[in-house]
Protein backbone atom coordinates (compact mmCIF):
# COMPACT_ATOMS: atom_id res chain seq x y z
CA UNK A 1 0.00 0.00 0.00
CA UNK A 2 2.81 2.41 0.88
CA UNK A 3 4.67 1.60 -2.33
CA UNK A 4 1.50 2.06 -4.39
CA UNK A 5 0.77 5.47 -2.84
CA UNK A 6 4.38 6.55 -3.45
CA UNK A 7 4.19 5.57 -7.13
CA UNK A 8 0.92 7.47 -7.49
CA UNK A 9 2.50 10.52 -5.84
CA UNK A 10 5.52 10.42 -8.18
CA UNK A 11 3.19 10.03 -11.17
CA UNK A 12 1.22 13.14 -10.17
CA UNK A 13 4.41 15.12 -9.57
CA UNK A 14 5.80 14.05 -12.95
CA UNK A 15 2.64 15.27 -14.63
CA UNK A 16 2.89 18.63 -12.85
CA UNK A 17 6.58 18.87 -13.77
CA UNK A 18 5.86 18.27 -17.47
CA UNK A 19 3.11 20.92 -17.45
CA UNK A 20 5.39 23.41 -15.71
CA UNK A 21 8.18 22.62 -18.15
CA UNK A 22 5.95 23.45 -21.12
CA UNK A 23 4.86 26.75 -19.52
CA UNK A 24 8.48 27.65 -18.80
CA UNK A 25 9.48 26.86 -22.40
CA UNK A 26 6.71 29.13 -23.72
CA UNK A 27 7.82 31.97 -21.42
CA UNK A 28 11.46 31.68 -22.51
CA UNK A 29 10.64 31.11 -26.19
CA UNK A 30 12.07 27.58 -26.25
CA UNK A 31 10.79 24.38 -27.81
CA UNK A 32 8.81 22.45 -25.14
CA UNK A 33 9.69 19.12 -26.78
CA UNK A 34 13.47 19.61 -26.82
CA UNK A 35 14.10 21.76 -23.74
CA UNK A 36 16.89 20.31 -21.59
CA UNK A 37 17.42 20.33 -17.84
CA UNK A 38 20.35 22.71 -18.29
CA UNK A 39 18.08 25.19 -20.09
CA UNK A 40 15.49 24.79 -17.33
CA UNK A 41 18.08 25.62 -14.66
CA UNK A 42 19.27 28.69 -16.58
CA UNK A 43 15.68 29.87 -17.07
CA UNK A 44 14.84 29.49 -13.36
CA UNK A 45 18.00 31.37 -12.42
CA UNK A 46 17.06 34.16 -14.85
CA UNK A 47 13.40 34.44 -13.79
CA UNK A 48 14.00 34.03 -10.05
CA UNK A 49 17.38 35.59 -9.23
CA UNK A 50 18.45 34.79 -5.70
CA UNK A 51 21.31 35.99 -3.55
CA UNK A 52 20.99 33.18 -1.01
CA UNK A 53 24.36 31.65 -0.17
CA UNK A 54 23.01 28.13 0.35
CA UNK A 55 22.29 26.68 -3.08
CA UNK A 56 19.74 24.23 -1.69
CA UNK A 57 17.60 27.20 -0.60
CA UNK A 58 17.47 28.71 -4.10
CA UNK A 59 14.51 28.15 -6.45
CA UNK A 60 14.79 25.03 -8.58
CA UNK A 61 12.77 22.94 -11.00
CA UNK A 62 13.92 19.36 -11.37
CA UNK A 63 12.23 15.99 -12.03
CA UNK A 64 10.52 14.59 -8.91
CA UNK A 65 12.72 11.49 -8.97
CA UNK A 66 15.75 13.72 -8.31
CA UNK A 67 14.12 15.58 -5.41
CA UNK A 68 12.15 12.94 -3.53
CA UNK A 69 14.14 9.94 -2.20
CA UNK A 70 13.32 6.65 -3.92
CA UNK A 71 11.36 3.93 -2.18
CA UNK A 72 11.07 0.23 -2.78
CA UNK A 73 8.30 -1.12 -4.95
CA UNK A 74 5.77 -3.58 -3.58
CA UNK A 75 7.64 -6.59 -2.18
CA UNK A 76 4.66 -8.99 -2.00
CA UNK A 77 2.36 -10.55 -4.54
CA UNK A 78 -1.42 -10.82 -4.17
CA UNK A 79 -1.09 -13.91 -1.96
CA UNK A 80 1.31 -12.17 0.44
CA UNK A 81 4.38 -14.06 -0.72
CA UNK A 82 7.55 -11.89 -0.97
CA UNK A 83 9.12 -11.50 -4.40
CA UNK A 84 12.75 -11.59 -3.22
CA UNK A 85 14.15 -14.85 -1.87
CA UNK A 86 16.19 -12.85 0.70
CA UNK A 87 13.27 -10.78 1.94
CA UNK A 88 13.46 -12.14 5.48
CA UNK A 89 17.06 -10.98 5.90
CA UNK A 90 15.63 -7.49 6.36
CA UNK A 91 17.88 -6.02 3.65
CA UNK A 92 17.41 -8.22 0.59
CA UNK A 93 19.12 -5.96 -1.94
CA UNK A 94 22.25 -5.59 0.19
CA UNK A 95 22.58 -9.30 0.92
CA UNK A 96 21.87 -10.08 -2.72
CA UNK A 97 24.99 -8.09 -3.65
CA UNK A 98 27.07 -10.07 -1.13
CA UNK A 99 25.56 -13.28 -2.52
CA UNK A 100 26.56 -12.28 -6.07
CA UNK A 101 30.11 -11.43 -4.96
CA UNK A 102 30.55 -14.82 -3.28
CA UNK A 103 29.03 -16.58 -6.28
CA UNK A 104 31.46 -14.76 -8.57
CA UNK A 105 34.33 -15.77 -6.28
CA UNK A 106 33.32 -19.42 -6.61
CA UNK A 107 33.24 -19.03 -10.39
CA UNK A 108 36.79 -17.65 -10.38
CA UNK A 109 37.93 -20.51 -8.15
CA UNK A 110 36.47 -22.96 -10.65
CA UNK A 111 38.38 -21.23 -13.46
CA UNK A 112 41.58 -21.43 -11.42
CA UNK A 113 41.06 -25.15 -10.74
CA UNK A 114 40.44 -25.78 -14.42
CA UNK A 115 43.65 -23.97 -15.35
CA UNK A 116 45.61 -25.96 -12.79
CA UNK A 117 44.30 -29.21 -14.22
CA UNK A 118 45.40 -28.11 -17.68
CA UNK A 119 48.75 -26.93 -16.22
CA UNK A 120 48.45 -23.59 -18.00
CA UNK A 121 48.42 -21.38 -14.89
CA UNK A 122 52.03 -20.24 -15.16
CA UNK A 123 51.53 -16.48 -15.23
CA UNK A 124 48.61 -14.76 -13.51
CA UNK A 125 49.72 -11.15 -14.05
CA UNK A 126 47.62 -10.79 -17.21
CA UNK A 127 44.50 -12.06 -15.44
CA UNK A 128 44.57 -9.59 -12.52
CA UNK A 129 42.23 -6.66 -13.08
CA UNK A 130 43.92 -3.25 -13.14
CA UNK A 131 41.72 -0.74 -11.31
CA UNK A 132 44.16 2.17 -11.32
CA UNK A 133 42.34 5.49 -11.38
CA UNK A 134 39.19 4.23 -9.65
CA UNK A 135 37.91 3.65 -6.13
CA UNK A 136 35.07 1.84 -4.41
CA UNK A 137 31.76 3.67 -4.17
CA UNK A 138 31.00 5.33 -0.85
CA UNK A 139 28.49 4.16 1.72
CA UNK A 140 25.93 6.78 0.62
CA UNK A 141 26.25 5.70 -3.01
CA UNK A 142 25.80 2.06 -2.05
CA UNK A 143 22.67 2.97 -0.07
CA UNK A 144 21.23 4.64 -3.17
CA UNK A 145 21.81 1.45 -5.18
CA UNK A 146 20.21 -0.91 -2.67
CA UNK A 147 17.59 1.63 -1.47
CA UNK A 148 18.25 0.41 2.08
CA UNK A 149 19.92 2.04 5.11
CA UNK A 150 23.29 0.47 5.91
CA UNK A 151 25.47 0.51 9.00
CA UNK A 152 29.22 1.08 8.96
CA UNK A 153 29.84 -2.61 9.71
CA UNK A 154 27.67 -3.68 6.76
CA UNK A 155 29.56 -1.33 4.46
CA UNK A 156 32.89 -2.74 5.72
CA UNK A 157 31.62 -6.26 5.04
CA UNK A 158 30.79 -5.21 1.49
CA UNK A 159 34.28 -3.75 1.00
CA UNK A 160 35.87 -6.88 2.44
CA UNK A 161 34.00 -9.16 0.02
CA UNK A 162 34.71 -6.86 -2.92
CA UNK A 163 38.43 -6.61 -2.08
CA UNK A 164 38.70 -10.40 -1.88
CA UNK A 165 37.19 -10.67 -5.34
CA UNK A 166 39.51 -7.98 -6.69
CA UNK A 167 42.59 -9.69 -5.23
CA UNK A 168 41.79 -12.99 -6.98
CA UNK A 169 44.32 -14.23 -9.54
CA UNK A 170 41.63 -14.25 -12.24
CA UNK A 171 39.77 -11.08 -11.21
CA UNK A 172 39.77 -9.81 -14.81
CA UNK A 173 37.01 -12.35 -15.56
CA UNK A 174 34.80 -10.49 -13.05
CA UNK A 175 35.49 -7.04 -14.48
CA UNK A 176 31.84 -6.15 -15.08
CA UNK A 177 30.81 -6.90 -11.50
CA UNK A 178 33.83 -5.20 -9.92
CA UNK A 179 33.60 -2.00 -11.98
CA UNK A 180 29.88 -1.83 -11.22
CA UNK A 181 30.80 -0.85 -7.66
CA UNK A 182 33.78 1.35 -8.49
CA UNK A 183 33.85 4.90 -9.78
CA UNK A 184 36.50 6.45 -12.00
CA UNK A 185 38.55 9.31 -10.62
CA UNK A 186 38.76 12.41 -12.80
CA UNK A 187 42.25 13.12 -14.05
CA UNK A 188 43.44 16.46 -12.73
CA UNK A 189 45.58 17.04 -15.82
CA UNK A 190 42.43 17.61 -17.86
CA UNK A 191 41.81 20.76 -15.83
CA UNK A 192 45.15 22.21 -16.96
CA UNK A 193 44.85 22.00 -20.74
CA UNK A 194 47.40 24.37 -22.21
CA UNK A 195 46.48 26.93 -24.88
CA UNK A 196 48.23 26.95 -28.24
CA UNK A 197 51.09 29.49 -28.42
CA UNK A 198 51.03 32.52 -30.69
CA UNK A 199 53.91 33.70 -32.88
CA UNK A 200 55.55 37.12 -33.11
CA UNK A 201 57.09 38.83 -36.14
CA UNK A 202 60.36 36.94 -35.59
CA UNK A 203 58.61 33.57 -35.67
CA UNK A 204 59.09 32.90 -31.96
CA UNK A 205 56.27 31.23 -30.05
CA UNK A 206 54.96 33.10 -27.02
CA UNK A 207 52.26 32.80 -24.38
CA UNK A 208 50.95 35.75 -22.35
CA UNK A 209 49.19 35.24 -19.03
CA UNK A 210 47.44 38.39 -17.84
CA UNK A 211 46.37 39.48 -14.37
CA UNK A 212 48.29 36.81 -12.45
CA UNK A 213 47.20 37.15 -8.80
CA UNK A 214 49.01 36.74 -5.51
CA UNK A 215 47.85 38.67 -2.44
CA UNK A 216 47.51 42.31 -3.61
CA UNK A 217 49.99 41.92 -6.49
CA UNK A 218 48.96 41.54 -10.13
CA UNK A 219 51.33 40.59 -12.95
CA UNK A 220 51.31 40.13 -16.71
CA UNK A 221 53.80 37.48 -17.80
CA UNK A 222 54.98 36.62 -21.33
CA UNK A 223 57.12 33.55 -22.04
CA UNK A 224 58.89 33.33 -25.42
CA UNK A 225 60.49 30.26 -26.96
CA UNK A 226 63.17 29.73 -28.11
CA UNK A 227 65.13 32.07 -25.87
CA UNK A 228 68.42 32.55 -24.06
CA UNK A 229 67.24 32.73 -20.45
CA UNK A 230 66.60 36.47 -20.42
CA UNK A 231 64.40 37.63 -17.53
CA UNK A 232 62.89 41.12 -17.56
CA UNK A 233 60.77 42.35 -14.63
CA UNK A 234 59.47 45.91 -14.98
CA UNK A 235 62.42 46.65 -17.27
CA UNK A 236 65.02 45.17 -14.89
CA UNK A 237 66.64 41.76 -14.58
CA UNK A 238 66.04 39.27 -11.79
CA UNK A 239 67.87 41.60 -9.39
CA UNK A 240 64.60 43.55 -9.33
CA UNK A 241 63.98 41.38 -6.26
CA UNK A 242 66.44 41.99 -3.44
CA UNK A 243 65.99 38.71 -1.55
CA UNK A 244 67.30 35.32 -2.62
CA UNK A 245 63.98 33.71 -1.68
CA UNK A 246 62.03 35.84 -4.16
CA UNK A 247 64.55 35.16 -6.92
CA UNK A 248 64.33 31.42 -6.29
CA UNK A 249 60.55 31.67 -6.57
CA UNK A 250 60.94 33.01 -10.11
CA UNK A 251 63.51 30.39 -11.13
CA UNK A 252 61.78 27.37 -9.58
CA UNK A 253 59.36 26.54 -12.47
CA UNK A 254 62.16 27.12 -14.99
CA UNK A 255 64.54 24.78 -13.17
CA UNK A 256 61.85 22.12 -12.67
CA UNK A 257 61.02 22.01 -16.39
CA UNK A 258 64.64 22.39 -17.51
CA UNK A 259 63.82 25.45 -19.63
CA UNK A 260 65.84 28.03 -17.71
CA UNK A 261 68.15 28.72 -20.66
CA UNK A 262 65.58 27.96 -23.38
CA UNK A 263 62.94 30.67 -22.87
CA UNK A 264 62.78 34.41 -22.27
CA UNK A 265 60.57 35.94 -19.58
CA UNK A 266 58.96 39.38 -19.73
CA UNK A 267 56.90 40.45 -16.74
CA UNK A 268 55.23 43.61 -15.52
CA UNK A 269 54.00 43.58 -11.94
CA UNK A 270 52.35 46.11 -9.66
CA UNK A 271 50.85 46.24 -6.21
CA UNK A 272 51.67 44.19 -3.14
CA UNK A 273 55.04 43.53 -1.60
CA UNK A 274 58.07 41.64 -2.83
CA UNK A 275 56.75 38.22 -1.79
CA UNK A 276 53.38 38.81 -3.44
CA UNK A 277 54.95 40.07 -6.65
CA UNK A 278 57.31 37.09 -6.85
CA UNK A 279 54.42 34.69 -6.28
CA UNK A 280 52.32 36.34 -8.99
CA UNK A 281 55.15 36.12 -11.53
CA UNK A 282 55.91 32.51 -10.61
CA UNK A 283 52.27 31.53 -11.13
CA UNK A 284 52.22 33.30 -14.52
CA UNK A 285 55.45 31.61 -15.64
CA UNK A 286 54.12 28.20 -14.60
CA UNK A 287 50.86 28.62 -16.49
CA UNK A 288 52.67 29.85 -19.60
CA UNK A 289 55.17 26.97 -19.57
CA UNK A 290 52.34 24.44 -19.99
CA UNK A 291 52.38 25.17 -23.72
CA UNK A 292 56.08 24.28 -24.03
CA UNK A 293 56.30 21.04 -22.03
CA UNK A 294 54.83 17.53 -22.24
CA UNK A 295 51.72 16.33 -20.43
CA UNK A 296 53.85 14.35 -18.00
CA UNK A 297 55.74 17.50 -17.07
CA UNK A 298 52.45 19.38 -16.64
CA UNK A 299 51.39 16.71 -14.16
CA UNK A 300 54.75 17.06 -12.37
CA UNK A 301 54.22 20.81 -12.16
CA UNK A 302 50.74 20.26 -10.76
CA UNK A 303 52.04 17.90 -8.09
CA UNK A 304 54.71 20.48 -7.20
CA UNK A 305 51.96 23.04 -6.59
CA UNK A 306 52.98 25.38 -9.41
CA UNK A 307 49.61 25.34 -11.19
CA UNK A 308 47.47 25.87 -8.10
CA UNK A 309 46.59 29.43 -7.24
CA UNK A 310 47.55 30.51 -3.73
CA UNK A 311 44.52 32.21 -2.18
CA UNK A 312 46.21 33.01 1.12
CA UNK A 313 46.22 36.63 2.19
CA UNK A 314 47.75 38.52 5.06
CA UNK A 315 45.65 38.17 8.18
CA UNK A 316 44.28 41.42 9.56
CA UNK A 317 45.54 42.95 12.79
CA UNK A 318 43.28 42.31 15.78
CA UNK A 319 42.24 45.09 18.17
CA UNK A 320 44.05 44.84 21.47
CA UNK A 321 46.91 42.83 19.95
CA UNK A 322 50.29 43.82 18.61
CA UNK A 323 49.69 42.02 15.29
CA UNK A 324 47.36 39.42 13.81
CA UNK A 325 48.39 36.76 16.33
CA UNK A 326 51.05 38.41 18.49
CA UNK A 327 49.82 39.56 21.88
CA UNK A 328 50.83 42.71 23.72
CA UNK A 329 53.58 42.24 26.25
CA UNK A 330 52.49 43.68 29.58
CA UNK A 331 55.38 44.85 31.72
CA UNK A 332 54.87 45.47 35.39
CA UNK A 333 56.69 48.33 37.04
CA UNK A 334 59.39 46.98 39.27
CA UNK A 335 60.16 49.22 42.18
CA UNK A 336 63.43 48.75 43.91
CA UNK A 337 63.15 49.38 47.57
CA UNK A 338 66.41 50.27 49.17
CA UNK A 339 66.65 49.15 52.71
CA UNK A 340 68.61 51.53 54.76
Amino acid sequence: KVARSYNEFISRENQQFNIGKRHLANIMGLDPETITQEQIDESIEYLFPSGLFEKKARPLMKPPTLIFPPRKDAQFDETGRPFHFMFYTGKPNYYNILHDLVQQMQTLNAIEDDQLKKKTASDHSNNILDVTGSQWISKDELEKIVVEPLTDIEYKNFLSAAERLLAHKYSSFAKDMIMKYRKTLVEMTMSFEAPKPEYDENGRAFITVKNCPRKNARADVTVRSPGTGLISINGKDIEYFTTIQSRNQILYPLDLTGLRACVDIEATVKGGGETGQAGAIRWGISWALRSFVSKDMVETMRLAGLLTRDYRRRERKKPGQAKARKKLHLEKDVKTVALI
